[in-house]
């Protein structure tokens, strides 16, 4: 009988729980051997050779196993406070969480397996030409306050492997703290318009800190010649990317409000180099796009992405970051303008580096 099953083993259990050697004595009460016994429909328990357990049996069994419960639990807490203190995950930006994903909010970004990073200090002082004038510039002080920026985008398995346009998905690095991303993107677009209009779609795409903060969003419309891209924080519009129409050559415009203070002309075809300069010609920043290998490029739209704004500061070139060469800027830009770089990067990557869901050359644009 399945009940006579459970009291033996419950029984068992309490021996064990309680100290009683195999002669069957304890310190606390006699247990009784359980037998199995046969019951008939609205009977009782009918055996001769063992005695009955009482009620008085099963509730200090009870007590023994809810006592035990407890401290099981207390320990599982301790064992996991103590031991996730200091154990470091892997790096995987997928998940966001991004495996977030990318389906948690802007606030749940922990991104890497439920981990939460830790903000890397700024690689440049966040005093002179990079003090912040406005709460705006105060926001996005921890991300931009850098001298360079690695931006690498996910891999998008099923737009690989099915041609399904997927929410592009960005991790960003800073090349003098490579041990920890400083900050993620995420798009958020319309699952249909994703299909439909392909690179011409509209979206939204969240910044945020590697702690999952937002600091700013950049918005890019619906466009049939020329796309634009706009940069905003908390709602308010501080710059806006306008592309211009030419037949080989990427020609863009950065506004800050509505005053230009850079321009990019890139020759096109195989140049992969994108520099911002102002209106004498002087070099401002650059954003430079990555060749990450012929399968990366042959077959994802993966790219990674370099936005150079200068030099860093001395204390902050260590190890790895020693190795990087600086560019030299007639002026160091400031964090509204890169605001506007970043978000340029971003247009530069869904207007040239995407695979408009064929099997077209990456460095091709073919909606054009």
């Amino acid at each position: 009988m399945n009940w006579t099953r459970s009291l033996r083993f419950w029984s068992n259990t309490a021996r064990k729980c309680i100290g009683e050697d195999r002669c069957g004595r304890s310190s606390l009460w006699a247990v009784q051997r359980i037998a199995p016994s046969y019951r008939h429909f609205g009977g009782r328990i009918v055996n001769v050779d063992y005695p009955l357990l009482d009620r008085s049996f099963l509730a200090q069994l009870w007590d023994v196993d809810r006592n035990l419960g407890s401290s099981r639990e207390k320990r599982k807490r301790l064992l996991t406070r103590n031991g996730n203190q200091n154990r470091i995950a892997p790096y995987n930006h997928r998940n966001l969480v991004y495996e977030r994903p990318f389906r948690l909010s802007t606030k749940d970004a922990t991104f890497v397996e439920g981990k939460q990073w830790k903000q890397p200090p700024p690689s440049q002082s966040v005093s002179g030409f990079l003090a912040p004038h406005t709460p705006e510039e105060v926001q996005v002080a921890p991300l931009l306050a850098r001298s360079n920026l690695l931006i690498t985008r996910d891999i998008e398995w099923a737009n690989l492997v099915l041609g399904f346009e997927q929410e592009n998905r960005y991790a960003i690095v800073d090349v003098c703290y490579p041990q920890s991303p400083v900050g993620f993107i995420r798009e958020q677009s319309n699952i249909v318009a994703r299909q439909l209009l392909r690179l011409r779609r509209p979206f939204v795409a969240y910044i945020t800190d590697a702690m999952g903060n937002e600091l700013f969003r950049v918005r890019r419309p619906f466009w049939w010649l020329t796309s634009s891209i706009y940069a905003e924080i908390d709602g308010k519009e501080i710059g806006v990317v306008h592309r211009r129409w030419h037949l080989w050559r990427r020609v863009y415009d950065l506004y800050l409000g509505n005053k230009q203070f850079a321009v990019v002309e890139n020759p096109g075809f195989w140049n992969w180099t994108f520099t911002l300069k102002d209106i004498d010609g002087n070099v401002l920043a650059e954003v430079d796009r990555d060749w990450r290998g012929f399968g990366f490029e042959m077959f994802t739209d993966a790219g990674q992405y370099v936005i150079r704004f200068g030099a860093s500061d001395s204390a902050s070139r260590t190890g790895p970051a020693k190795g990087v060469q600086e560019l030299e800027v007639a002026r160091h830009l400031t964090l509204s303008e890169r605001a506007v770089a970043v978000a340029l990067a971003i247009s530069l990557d869904n207007d040239y580096f995407s695979r408009h869901g064929g099997w077209g050359l990456p460095f091709i644009a073919v909606g054009e």
